[in-house]
Protein backbone atom coordinates (compact mmCIF):
# COMPACT_ATOMS: atom_id res chain seq x y z
CA UNK A 1 0.00 0.00 0.00
CA UNK A 2 2.74 2.55 1.22
CA UNK A 3 4.66 2.06 -2.37
CA UNK A 4 1.58 2.71 -4.07
CA UNK A 5 0.55 5.67 -2.59
CA UNK A 6 4.22 7.21 -1.97
CA UNK A 7 4.58 6.71 -5.96
CA UNK A 8 2.36 9.54 -6.52
CA UNK A 9 4.05 11.61 -4.32
CA UNK A 10 6.44 12.55 -7.99
CA UNK A 11 6.92 16.06 -8.67
CA UNK A 12 6.27 17.31 -5.02
CA UNK A 13 9.54 15.39 -3.20
CA UNK A 14 11.40 18.57 -3.02
CA UNK A 15 8.45 20.41 -1.14
CA UNK A 16 7.80 17.05 1.04
CA UNK A 17 11.98 17.04 1.52
CA UNK A 18 11.74 20.98 2.66
CA UNK A 19 8.87 20.88 5.13
CA UNK A 20 10.41 18.52 7.85
CA UNK A 21 13.49 20.82 7.56
CA UNK A 22 11.70 24.04 8.03
CA UNK A 23 9.79 22.31 10.99
CA UNK A 24 13.55 21.16 12.70
CA UNK A 25 14.52 24.31 12.40
CA UNK A 26 11.45 26.09 13.96
CA UNK A 27 12.02 23.58 16.76
CA UNK A 28 15.68 24.43 17.11
CA UNK A 29 15.07 28.22 17.72
CA UNK A 30 12.02 27.49 19.81
CA UNK A 31 14.41 25.22 22.10
CA UNK A 32 17.15 27.42 22.45
CA UNK A 33 15.06 30.31 23.33
CA UNK A 34 14.68 28.65 26.59
CA UNK A 35 17.60 28.65 27.57
CA UNK A 36 18.79 32.69 26.60
CA UNK A 37 15.32 33.34 29.16
CA UNK A 38 17.62 31.46 31.89
CA UNK A 39 20.59 33.24 31.16
CA UNK A 40 19.18 36.43 31.29
CA UNK A 41 17.04 35.99 34.38
CA UNK A 42 20.10 34.37 36.17
CA UNK A 43 22.96 37.17 34.99
CA UNK A 44 20.82 40.08 33.75
CA UNK A 45 18.29 40.46 36.12
CA UNK A 46 20.08 39.09 39.05
CA UNK A 47 23.17 40.04 38.04
CA UNK A 48 21.45 43.63 37.49
CA UNK A 49 23.55 43.38 33.71
CA UNK A 50 21.32 45.69 31.63
CA UNK A 51 23.79 45.51 28.70
CA UNK A 52 23.84 41.27 28.93
CA UNK A 53 19.96 41.95 28.81
CA UNK A 54 19.85 43.39 25.37
CA UNK A 55 22.17 41.40 23.98
CA UNK A 56 20.70 38.14 24.84
CA UNK A 57 17.35 39.61 24.16
CA UNK A 58 18.28 40.85 20.90
CA UNK A 59 19.72 37.37 19.75
CA UNK A 60 16.23 36.00 21.02
CA UNK A 61 14.48 38.76 18.65
CA UNK A 62 16.51 37.44 15.46
CA UNK A 63 16.05 33.57 16.37
CA UNK A 64 12.16 34.10 17.01
CA UNK A 65 11.84 35.90 13.48
CA UNK A 66 14.25 32.78 11.75
CA UNK A 67 11.26 30.24 13.90
CA UNK A 68 8.93 32.36 12.37
CA UNK A 69 9.85 32.51 8.53
CA UNK A 70 10.79 28.32 9.23
CA UNK A 71 7.20 27.78 10.71
CA UNK A 72 6.31 29.95 7.66
CA UNK A 73 8.13 27.95 5.21
CA UNK A 74 7.04 24.61 6.63
CA UNK A 75 3.08 25.84 5.91
CA UNK A 76 3.82 26.59 2.35
CA UNK A 77 5.66 23.91 1.31
CA UNK A 78 3.55 21.88 3.49
CA UNK A 79 0.36 22.84 1.79
CA UNK A 80 1.89 22.44 -1.45
CA UNK A 81 3.37 18.82 -1.26
CA UNK A 82 -0.26 17.60 0.47
CA UNK A 83 -2.36 19.45 -1.62
CA UNK A 84 -0.02 17.81 -4.46
CA UNK A 85 -0.45 14.63 -3.43
CA UNK A 86 -3.83 14.26 -3.10
CA UNK A 87 -4.09 15.87 -6.70
CA UNK A 88 -1.98 12.58 -7.74
CA UNK A 89 -3.87 10.38 -6.11
CA UNK A 90 -7.07 11.74 -7.16
CA UNK A 91 -5.58 11.54 -11.08
CA UNK A 92 -4.02 8.25 -10.63
CA UNK A 93 -7.22 6.30 -9.72
CA UNK A 94 -9.42 8.37 -11.96
CA UNK A 95 -6.67 7.49 -14.89
CA UNK A 96 -6.75 3.48 -13.72
CA UNK A 97 -10.95 3.79 -13.64
CA UNK A 98 -11.05 5.08 -17.30
CA UNK A 99 -9.33 1.66 -18.08
CA UNK A 100 -11.87 -0.48 -16.28
CA UNK A 101 -14.27 -2.69 -17.81
CA UNK A 102 -17.84 -3.16 -16.84
CA UNK A 103 -17.16 -6.40 -14.26
CA UNK A 104 -14.05 -4.06 -12.75
CA UNK A 105 -16.54 -1.18 -12.15
CA UNK A 106 -18.94 -3.16 -10.71
CA UNK A 107 -16.32 -4.77 -8.34
CA UNK A 108 -16.11 -1.46 -6.33
CA UNK A 109 -19.77 -0.10 -7.17
CA UNK A 110 -19.81 3.55 -8.19
CA UNK A 111 -20.54 5.10 -4.82
CA UNK A 112 -18.31 3.25 -3.43
CA UNK A 113 -15.45 5.03 -5.83
CA UNK A 114 -16.86 8.36 -5.48
CA UNK A 115 -16.09 8.07 -1.45
CA UNK A 116 -12.81 6.86 -2.47
CA UNK A 117 -12.23 10.28 -4.93
CA UNK A 118 -13.12 12.05 -2.11
CA UNK A 119 -13.78 11.55 1.25
CA UNK A 120 -10.86 9.07 1.45
CA UNK A 121 -8.03 11.22 -0.51
CA UNK A 122 -9.32 13.58 1.78
CA UNK A 123 -8.17 12.06 4.75
CA UNK A 124 -4.88 11.13 3.07
CA UNK A 125 -4.25 14.50 2.10
CA UNK A 126 -5.05 15.91 5.38
CA UNK A 127 -2.54 12.81 6.97
CA UNK A 128 0.65 14.01 4.89
CA UNK A 129 0.25 17.43 5.82
CA UNK A 130 0.62 16.19 9.27
CA UNK A 131 3.18 14.07 8.89
CA UNK A 132 5.14 16.14 6.92
CA UNK A 133 4.61 18.75 9.90
CA UNK A 134 3.47 17.68 13.00
CA UNK A 135 5.06 14.16 12.76
CA UNK A 136 8.57 15.77 12.64
CA UNK A 137 7.91 18.70 14.66
CA UNK A 138 6.65 17.03 17.68
CA UNK A 139 9.33 13.91 17.88
CA UNK A 140 12.47 16.33 17.44
CA UNK A 141 10.39 18.76 19.81
CA UNK A 142 10.20 16.13 22.46
CA UNK A 143 14.04 15.03 21.97
CA UNK A 144 15.55 18.11 21.78
CA UNK A 145 13.63 19.54 24.97
CA UNK A 146 14.38 16.25 26.78
CA UNK A 147 17.94 16.63 26.01
CA UNK A 148 18.01 19.84 26.78
CA UNK A 149 16.22 19.28 30.45
CA UNK A 150 19.20 16.54 31.09
CA UNK A 151 21.74 18.96 30.48
CA UNK A 152 20.43 21.00 32.93
CA UNK A 153 19.47 18.81 35.45
CA UNK A 154 18.92 15.09 35.02
CA UNK A 155 17.12 14.46 38.35
CA UNK A 156 14.52 16.92 37.50
CA UNK A 157 14.32 15.66 34.03
CA UNK A 158 14.06 11.80 34.71
CA UNK A 159 10.05 13.00 35.43
CA UNK A 160 9.15 13.98 32.06
CA UNK A 161 10.94 10.41 31.25
CA UNK A 162 8.89 8.64 33.42
CA UNK A 163 5.79 10.65 32.14
CA UNK A 164 6.44 10.04 28.49
CA UNK A 165 6.58 6.15 28.98
CA UNK A 166 3.38 6.35 31.15
CA UNK A 167 1.22 8.44 28.06
CA UNK A 168 3.00 6.37 25.50
CA UNK A 169 1.49 3.45 26.77
CA UNK A 170 -2.10 5.00 26.93
CA UNK A 171 -1.80 6.25 23.76
CA UNK A 172 -0.85 2.93 22.25
CA UNK A 173 -3.69 1.29 23.90
CA UNK A 174 -6.25 3.84 23.13
CA UNK A 175 -5.05 4.10 19.50
CA UNK A 176 -5.35 0.05 19.36
CA UNK A 177 -9.23 0.27 20.45
CA UNK A 178 -10.13 3.21 17.86
CA UNK A 179 -8.43 2.13 14.81
CA UNK A 180 -11.21 -1.12 14.59
CA UNK A 181 -14.05 1.59 14.30
CA UNK A 182 -12.07 4.30 11.89
CA UNK A 183 -12.03 1.10 9.34
CA UNK A 184 -15.38 0.34 9.49
CA UNK A 185 -16.58 4.00 9.08
CA UNK A 186 -15.50 4.53 5.62
CA UNK A 187 -17.50 1.85 3.94
CA UNK A 188 -20.44 3.42 5.61
CA UNK A 189 -19.39 6.35 4.07
CA UNK A 190 -19.77 4.16 0.72
CA UNK A 191 -23.47 3.37 1.91
CA UNK A 192 -24.35 6.99 2.08
CA UNK A 193 -22.93 8.68 -0.86
CA UNK A 194 -24.83 5.36 -2.55
CA UNK A 195 -28.06 6.92 -1.25
CA UNK A 196 -27.57 10.39 -1.92
CA UNK A 197 -26.44 9.34 -5.74
CA UNK A 198 -29.82 6.79 -6.34
CA UNK A 199 -31.78 9.63 -4.76
CA UNK A 200 -30.50 12.53 -7.02
CA UNK A 201 -30.41 10.69 -9.96
CA UNK A 202 -33.57 9.00 -9.72
CA UNK A 203 -35.28 12.22 -8.46
CA UNK A 204 -38.02 12.21 -10.64
CA UNK A 205 -39.20 8.71 -9.31
CA UNK A 206 -39.35 10.05 -5.79
CA UNK A 207 -41.69 12.41 -6.38
CA UNK A 208 -43.65 10.26 -9.26
CA UNK A 209 -44.44 8.30 -6.13
CA UNK A 210 -44.10 10.32 -3.31
CA UNK A 211 -41.64 8.57 -1.57
CA UNK A 212 -39.46 11.28 -0.18
CA UNK A 213 -40.45 10.51 3.53
CA UNK A 214 -38.69 6.90 2.91
CA UNK A 215 -35.57 8.43 0.95
CA UNK A 216 -35.41 10.70 3.99
CA UNK A 217 -35.21 8.09 6.63
CA UNK A 218 -33.37 5.54 4.34
CA UNK A 219 -30.31 8.71 4.38
CA UNK A 220 -31.17 9.43 7.95
CA UNK A 221 -30.21 5.67 9.08
CA UNK A 222 -27.15 5.92 6.58
CA UNK A 223 -25.87 9.16 8.38
CA UNK A 224 -26.85 7.84 11.80
CA UNK A 225 -24.66 4.84 10.92
CA UNK A 226 -21.29 7.00 10.23
CA UNK A 227 -22.32 9.69 13.43
CA UNK A 228 -22.83 6.34 15.83
CA UNK A 229 -18.95 4.88 14.49
CA UNK A 230 -17.69 8.02 14.92
CA UNK A 231 -18.97 8.51 18.44
CA UNK A 232 -17.21 5.27 19.41
CA UNK A 233 -14.05 6.07 17.46
CA UNK A 234 -13.81 9.77 19.66
CA UNK A 235 -15.23 8.33 23.02
CA UNK A 236 -11.76 6.24 22.97
CA UNK A 237 -10.07 8.99 22.17
CA UNK A 238 -11.53 11.62 23.99
CA UNK A 239 -10.03 9.68 27.16
CA UNK A 240 -6.68 10.81 26.49
CA UNK A 241 -7.14 14.65 27.24
CA UNK A 242 -8.02 13.53 30.81
CA UNK A 243 -5.21 11.97 31.58
CA UNK A 244 -3.22 13.92 29.49
CA UNK A 245 -4.21 16.77 31.04
CA UNK A 246 -3.53 15.56 34.68
CA UNK A 247 -0.22 14.45 33.69
CA UNK A 248 0.83 17.54 32.33
CA UNK A 249 -0.25 19.01 35.82
CA UNK A 250 1.54 16.62 37.88
CA UNK A 251 4.71 17.16 35.88
CA UNK A 252 4.67 21.05 36.78
CA UNK A 253 4.23 20.65 40.50
CA UNK A 254 6.65 17.76 40.82
CA UNK A 255 9.12 19.75 38.71
CA UNK A 256 7.94 23.06 40.56
CA UNK A 257 8.41 21.02 44.16
CA UNK A 258 11.68 19.43 43.66
CA UNK A 259 12.99 22.54 41.80
CA UNK A 260 12.12 25.47 44.59
CA UNK A 261 14.24 22.64 47.01
CA UNK A 262 16.73 22.36 44.94
CA UNK A 263 16.59 26.38 44.57
CA UNK A 264 17.05 26.83 48.21
CA UNK A 265 19.88 24.08 48.37
CA UNK A 266 21.88 26.02 45.81
CA UNK A 267 21.54 23.38 43.25
CA UNK A 268 19.32 25.08 40.80
CA UNK A 269 18.66 28.47 40.05
CA UNK A 270 15.79 30.54 39.33
CA UNK A 271 16.43 30.55 35.29
CA UNK A 272 16.93 26.78 34.83
CA UNK A 273 13.70 26.32 36.85
CA UNK A 274 12.33 28.56 34.16
CA UNK A 275 13.61 26.76 31.55
CA UNK A 276 12.98 23.07 32.78
CA UNK A 277 9.24 24.15 33.35
CA UNK A 278 8.83 25.88 29.48
CA UNK A 279 10.79 22.25 28.74
CA UNK A 280 8.14 20.24 30.08
CA UNK A 281 5.49 22.19 28.60
CA UNK A 282 7.02 21.42 24.91
CA UNK A 283 7.49 17.90 25.84
CA UNK A 284 4.36 17.12 27.13
CA UNK A 285 2.52 19.59 24.08
CA UNK A 286 4.50 17.39 21.51
CA UNK A 287 3.11 14.50 22.95
CA UNK A 288 -0.23 15.70 22.73
CA UNK A 289 0.45 16.27 19.13
CA UNK A 290 1.95 12.63 18.49
CA UNK A 291 -1.73 11.54 20.17
CA UNK A 292 -3.07 13.70 17.18
CA UNK A 293 -1.37 12.40 14.87
CA UNK A 294 -1.62 8.62 15.35
CA UNK A 295 -5.42 9.39 15.05
CA UNK A 296 -4.80 10.65 11.33
CA UNK A 297 -2.52 8.39 10.79
CA UNK A 298 -5.29 5.02 12.05
CA UNK A 299 -7.93 7.13 9.94
CA UNK A 300 -5.86 7.41 6.66
CA UNK A 301 -4.53 4.16 6.62
CA UNK A 302 -7.88 2.95 6.64
CA UNK A 303 -8.00 5.36 3.36
CA UNK A 304 -4.91 4.41 1.85
CA UNK A 305 -6.09 0.73 1.52
CA UNK A 306 -8.75 1.75 -0.38
CA UNK A 307 -7.18 4.10 -2.68
CA UNK A 308 -4.22 1.38 -3.31
CA UNK A 309 -7.09 -0.91 -4.21
CA UNK A 310 -8.40 1.33 -6.98
CA UNK A 311 -4.58 2.03 -8.67
CA UNK A 312 -3.80 -1.67 -8.33
CA UNK A 313 -6.39 -2.81 -9.70
CA UNK A 314 -5.99 -4.03 -12.89
CA UNK A 315 -8.59 -4.24 -16.09
CA UNK A 316 -9.82 -6.93 -17.25
CA UNK A 317 -9.43 -5.83 -20.32
CA UNK A 318 -6.18 -5.05 -22.17
CA UNK A 319 -4.71 -4.96 -25.25
CA UNK A 320 -2.45 -8.25 -26.36
CA UNK A 321 1.11 -6.88 -27.24
CA UNK A 322 1.47 -5.60 -30.85
CA UNK A 323 -2.34 -5.69 -31.37
CA UNK A 324 -3.96 -5.06 -34.82
CA UNK A 325 -4.10 -1.21 -35.23
CA UNK A 326 -6.50 -1.21 -37.89
CA UNK A 327 -10.64 -2.59 -39.20
CA UNK A 328 -10.20 -3.45 -43.18
CA UNK A 329 -14.11 -3.68 -43.18
CA UNK A 330 -17.28 -4.31 -40.95
CA UNK A 331 -18.32 -7.91 -41.11
CA UNK A 332 -18.89 -9.72 -38.00
CA UNK A 333 -18.63 -13.24 -37.17
CA UNK A 334 -19.80 -15.39 -34.08
CA UNK A 335 -17.80 -19.05 -33.51
CA UNK A 336 -19.42 -20.79 -31.18
CA UNK A 337 -19.78 -18.42 -28.42
CA UNK A 338 -20.43 -19.25 -24.88
CA UNK A 339 -20.89 -15.73 -22.48
CA UNK A 340 -21.14 -15.53 -18.80
CA UNK A 341 -20.73 -12.27 -16.59
CA UNK A 342 -19.75 -14.53 -14.03
CA UNK A 343 -16.98 -16.86 -14.91
CA UNK A 344 -17.86 -18.99 -12.38
CA UNK A 345 -21.78 -19.19 -13.48
CA UNK A 346 -23.01 -22.41 -14.09
CA UNK A 347 -25.52 -21.49 -16.73
CA UNK A 348 -23.95 -18.93 -19.59
CA UNK A 349 -25.86 -15.69 -20.79
CA UNK A 350 -25.22 -16.91 -24.57
CA UNK A 351 -25.13 -20.30 -25.67
CA UNK A 352 -23.43 -21.33 -28.43
CA UNK A 353 -23.53 -18.38 -31.13
CA UNK A 354 -23.00 -18.69 -34.25
CA UNK A 355 -23.18 -16.04 -37.15
CA UNK A 356 -21.63 -14.18 -40.18
CA UNK A 357 -22.75 -10.93 -41.07
CA UNK A 358 -21.24 -9.19 -44.29
CA UNK A 359 -19.87 -5.73 -44.21
CA UNK A 360 -22.71 -3.06 -44.97
CA UNK A 361 -25.04 -5.57 -44.21
CA UNK A 362 -28.32 -4.19 -42.15
CA UNK A 363 -29.29 -6.39 -39.11
CA UNK A 364 -32.09 -6.63 -36.66
CA UNK A 365 -32.10 -8.05 -33.58
CA UNK A 366 -35.24 -9.02 -31.72
CA UNK A 367 -35.98 -10.92 -28.62
CA UNK A 368 -37.92 -10.86 -25.23
CA UNK A 369 -36.69 -9.15 -22.02
CA UNK A 370 -33.61 -10.68 -20.88
CA UNK A 371 -32.87 -12.88 -23.97
CA UNK A 372 -29.66 -11.34 -24.13
CA UNK A 373 -29.83 -9.17 -26.80
CA UNK A 374 -27.26 -6.31 -25.28
CA UNK A 375 -25.00 -9.16 -24.18
CA UNK A 376 -24.54 -9.97 -28.04
CA UNK A 377 -23.80 -6.65 -29.27
CA UNK A 378 -21.48 -5.73 -26.19
CA UNK A 379 -18.93 -8.55 -27.10
CA UNK A 380 -18.44 -6.69 -30.67
CA UNK A 381 -16.85 -3.22 -29.43
CA UNK A 382 -15.44 -5.40 -26.46
CA UNK A 383 -17.10 -4.13 -23.66
CA UNK A 384 -16.78 -8.07 -21.90
CA UNK A 385 -14.97 -11.17 -23.68
CA UNK A 386 -16.09 -14.51 -24.33
CA UNK A 387 -16.10 -17.34 -22.31
CA UNK A 388 -15.40 -19.64 -25.26
CA UNK A 389 -15.32 -19.39 -28.77
CA UNK A 390 -14.40 -15.94 -30.49
CA UNK A 391 -16.08 -12.95 -32.05
CA UNK A 392 -14.26 -11.83 -35.06
CA UNK A 393 -14.51 -8.11 -36.96
CA UNK A 394 -13.47 -7.96 -40.32
CA UNK A 395 -11.96 -11.16 -39.90
CA UNK A 396 -9.65 -10.61 -36.73
CA UNK A 397 -9.96 -12.08 -33.37
CA UNK A 398 -11.71 -8.88 -31.42
CA UNK A 399 -9.14 -9.77 -28.54
CA UNK A 400 -5.97 -8.81 -31.40
CA UNK A 401 -7.56 -5.43 -31.82
CA UNK A 402 -5.61 -1.99 -29.98
CA UNK A 403 -9.39 -1.72 -28.17
CA UNK A 404 -9.11 2.24 -28.76
CA UNK A 405 -8.76 1.72 -32.70
CA UNK A 406 -11.93 -1.36 -32.47
CA UNK A 407 -14.09 0.61 -30.77
CA UNK A 408 -13.53 3.85 -32.92
CA UNK A 409 -14.81 1.79 -35.51
CA UNK A 410 -17.65 0.20 -33.31
CA UNK A 411 -20.09 2.98 -32.40
CA UNK A 412 -22.49 2.17 -29.82
CA UNK A 413 -25.71 3.81 -28.76
CA UNK A 414 -26.75 2.22 -25.79
CA UNK A 415 -29.98 1.11 -24.32
CA UNK A 416 -29.62 4.10 -21.42
CA UNK A 417 -29.14 7.21 -23.65
CA UNK A 418 -26.65 9.74 -21.76
CA UNK A 419 -25.95 13.18 -22.58
CA UNK A 420 -23.31 15.49 -20.82
CA UNK A 421 -23.11 19.02 -19.48
CA UNK A 422 -22.73 21.14 -22.77
CA UNK A 423 -23.91 22.70 -25.78
CA UNK A 424 -25.20 20.34 -28.32
CA UNK A 425 -22.65 21.04 -30.63
CA UNK A 426 -20.18 19.66 -27.62
CA UNK A 427 -21.95 16.90 -26.88
CA UNK A 428 -22.06 16.08 -30.59
CA UNK A 429 -18.53 16.44 -30.67
CA UNK A 430 -17.96 13.20 -28.50
CA UNK A 431 -18.08 11.53 -31.08
CA UNK A 432 -15.49 13.49 -33.47
CA UNK A 433 -13.41 16.95 -31.57
CA UNK A 434 -12.52 17.62 -35.08
CA UNK A 435 -16.45 17.46 -36.57
CA UNK A 436 -17.04 20.79 -38.39
CA UNK A 437 -20.24 22.83 -37.89
CA UNK A 438 -21.89 21.49 -41.11
CA UNK A 439 -20.78 17.56 -40.37
CA UNK A 440 -22.79 17.82 -37.25
CA UNK A 441 -25.39 19.17 -38.75
CA UNK A 442 -25.58 16.34 -41.29
CA UNK A 443 -25.40 13.85 -38.99
CA UNK A 444 -28.17 15.43 -36.89
CA UNK A 445 -29.72 15.49 -40.21
CA UNK A 446 -29.88 11.56 -40.48
CA UNK A 447 -30.54 11.20 -36.84
CA UNK A 448 -34.15 13.66 -37.60
CA UNK A 449 -32.59 15.59 -34.82
CA UNK A 450 -32.22 18.47 -36.68
CA UNK A 451 -35.85 19.32 -36.99
CA UNK A 452 -36.04 20.22 -33.35
CA UNK A 453 -32.97 21.71 -32.87
CA UNK A 454 -33.52 24.53 -35.14
CA UNK A 455 -36.69 25.16 -33.13
CA UNK A 456 -34.48 25.97 -29.80
CA UNK A 457 -33.41 29.78 -28.93
CA UNK A 458 -30.27 28.89 -29.28
CA UNK A 459 -29.92 26.28 -32.19
CA UNK A 460 -27.01 24.17 -32.35
CA UNK A 461 -25.49 26.33 -28.79
CA UNK A 462 -28.27 25.75 -26.61
CA UNK A 463 -27.21 24.10 -23.07
CA UNK A 464 -27.60 19.93 -22.21
CA UNK A 465 -28.12 20.44 -18.73
CA UNK A 466 -26.61 17.53 -16.91
CA UNK A 467 -27.85 13.93 -17.86
CA UNK A 468 -29.82 15.65 -20.53
CA UNK A 469 -32.81 16.90 -18.36
CA UNK A 470 -33.99 19.70 -20.26
CA UNK A 471 -34.55 17.42 -23.61
CA UNK A 472 -37.01 14.99 -24.27
CA UNK A 473 -36.24 10.86 -24.22
CA UNK A 474 -37.02 10.89 -27.95
CA UNK A 475 -34.62 14.06 -28.70
CA UNK A 476 -32.41 12.53 -26.18
CA UNK A 477 -32.04 9.66 -28.31
CA UNK A 478 -31.78 11.39 -31.58
CA UNK A 479 -28.82 13.26 -30.24
CA UNK A 480 -27.01 10.06 -29.11
CA UNK A 481 -27.42 8.55 -32.65
CA UNK A 482 -26.14 11.20 -34.46
CA UNK A 483 -23.15 11.49 -31.92
CA UNK A 484 -22.33 7.75 -33.06
CA UNK A 485 -22.67 8.80 -36.49
CA UNK A 486 -20.12 11.50 -36.53
CA UNK A 487 -17.61 8.93 -35.46
CA UNK A 488 -17.85 7.30 -39.19
CA UNK A 489 -17.78 3.84 -38.15
CA UNK A 490 -17.33 0.82 -40.02
CA UNK A 491 -20.37 -0.79 -37.26
CA UNK A 492 -23.06 1.01 -36.22
CA UNK A 493 -25.23 -0.46 -33.08
CA UNK A 494 -28.53 0.81 -32.01
CA UNK A 495 -29.58 -0.57 -28.92
CA UNK A 496 -33.17 -0.01 -28.73
CA UNK A 497 -32.12 3.36 -29.54
CA UNK A 498 -35.26 4.15 -31.03
CA UNK A 499 -37.75 3.35 -28.62
CA UNK A 500 -38.77 6.75 -27.68
CA UNK A 501 -39.69 8.17 -31.28
CA UNK A 502 -42.52 7.66 -32.82
CA UNK A 503 -42.99 5.25 -35.80
CA UNK A 504 -42.51 8.15 -38.84
CA UNK A 505 -39.59 9.07 -37.07
CA UNK A 506 -38.37 5.90 -36.60
CA UNK A 507 -38.74 5.10 -40.62
CA UNK A 508 -36.82 8.36 -41.75
CA UNK A 509 -33.87 7.41 -39.79
CA UNK A 510 -33.55 3.77 -41.12
CA UNK A 511 -34.31 5.57 -44.23
CA UNK A 512 -32.30 7.97 -44.31
CA UNK A 513 -28.87 5.24 -42.68
CA UNK A 514 -29.68 2.78 -46.13
CA UNK A 515 -29.34 6.43 -48.06
CA UNK A 516 -26.27 7.86 -46.22
CA UNK A 517 -24.34 4.96 -45.11
CA UNK A 518 -24.68 1.91 -46.94
CA UNK A 519 -21.16 0.43 -46.18
CA UNK A 520 -21.48 0.55 -42.54
CA UNK A 521 -22.92 -2.28 -41.04
CA UNK A 522 -25.91 -1.46 -38.90
CA UNK A 523 -27.36 -3.77 -36.09
CA UNK A 524 -30.51 -2.86 -34.89
CA UNK A 525 -31.75 -4.14 -31.52
CA UNK A 526 -35.65 -3.09 -30.95
CA UNK A 527 -38.83 -4.70 -29.50
CA UNK A 528 -41.08 -3.40 -32.98
CA UNK A 529 -40.59 -5.85 -35.60
CA UNK A 530 -41.79 -2.83 -37.57
CA UNK A 531 -38.62 -1.31 -36.75
CA UNK A 532 -36.45 -4.23 -38.06
CA UNK A 533 -38.94 -5.72 -40.63
CA UNK A 534 -36.70 -3.68 -43.57
CA UNK A 535 -33.37 -5.29 -42.44
CA UNK A 536 -31.34 -7.29 -45.37
CA UNK A 537 -31.63 -10.29 -41.93
CA UNK A 538 -32.94 -10.24 -38.74
CA UNK A 539 -31.46 -12.00 -35.77
CA UNK A 540 -34.25 -13.73 -33.21
CA UNK A 541 -32.90 -13.81 -29.66
CA UNK A 542 -34.77 -16.73 -27.29
CA UNK A 543 -33.40 -17.61 -23.88
CA UNK A 544 -29.91 -16.52 -25.12
CA UNK A 545 -29.54 -18.51 -28.27
CA UNK A 546 -30.51 -17.68 -31.94
CA UNK A 547 -33.99 -19.12 -32.54
CA UNK A 548 -33.94 -18.02 -35.96
CA UNK A 549 -31.61 -15.76 -38.35
CA UNK A 550 -33.21 -14.52 -42.02
CA UNK A 551 -34.75 -12.20 -44.00
CA UNK A 552 -38.23 -11.23 -42.14
CA UNK A 553 -40.56 -12.95 -44.81
CA UNK A 554 -38.73 -16.36 -44.53
CA UNK A 555 -38.89 -15.67 -40.24
CA UNK A 556 -42.91 -15.72 -41.22
CA UNK A 557 -42.81 -18.26 -42.80
CA UNK A 558 -40.64 -20.74 -40.82
CA UNK A 559 -39.79 -19.25 -37.06
CA UNK A 560 -42.85 -19.98 -34.68
CA UNK A 561 -41.42 -17.04 -32.10
CA UNK A 562 -41.25 -14.53 -34.32
CA UNK A 563 -44.61 -15.28 -36.37
CA UNK A 564 -46.71 -15.31 -33.08
CA UNK A 565 -45.15 -11.73 -32.12
CA UNK A 566 -45.92 -10.35 -35.77
CA UNK A 567 -48.90 -11.53 -36.09
CA UNK A 568 -49.79 -9.59 -32.07
CA UNK A 569 -47.95 -7.02 -33.12
CA UNK A 570 -50.18 -6.13 -36.35
CA UNK A 571 -53.30 -7.40 -34.43
CA UNK A 572 -53.62 -10.95 -35.18
CA UNK A 573 -52.63 -13.29 -32.30
CA UNK A 574 -52.56 -12.83 -28.97
CA UNK A 575 -48.94 -12.92 -28.22
CA UNK A 576 -45.67 -11.37 -27.09
CA UNK A 577 -41.93 -11.94 -26.83
CA UNK A 578 -42.08 -11.54 -22.70
CA UNK A 579 -45.19 -14.48 -22.35
CA UNK A 580 -44.84 -17.82 -21.77
CA UNK A 581 -45.23 -19.78 -25.17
Amino acid sequence: MLKTLMAQIKEFKLPSIITPICMIGEVICEMVIPVLMAGIVDKGIYGGDMGYIFRVGGMMVVIAVFGLFAGLGGAYFGSKASTGFARNLRKAMFDNIQTFSFSNIDKFSTSGLVTRLTTDVTNIQNAYMMILRMAMRAPSSMIVAMIMSFIISPRLASIYFVAVIFLGIIIGFVMNRATKYFKEVFEKYDLLNESVQENVSAIRVVKAYVREDYENDKFRKAATNIYNMFVKAEMNIVYMSPVMTGTVYACILLISWFGAHMIVAGDLSTGNLMSLLTYCMNILMSLMMLAMIFVMITMASASGKRIAEVIEEKADLVNKENPVMSVPDGSISFDHVNFAYNRTSDEPVLKDINLDIKSGETIGIIGGTGSAKSSLVNLISRLYDVTDGSVRVGGVDVRDYDMQILRDQVSVVLQKNVLFSGTILENLRWGDPNATDEECRRACKMACADEFIERMPDGYDTFIEQGGSNVSGGQRQRLCIARALLKKPRILILDDSTSAVDTATDARIRRAFAEEIPGTTKLIIAQRISSVQDCDRIIVMDDGQISGFDTHEQLIKNNVVYREVYESQTGGANADFDKPQ
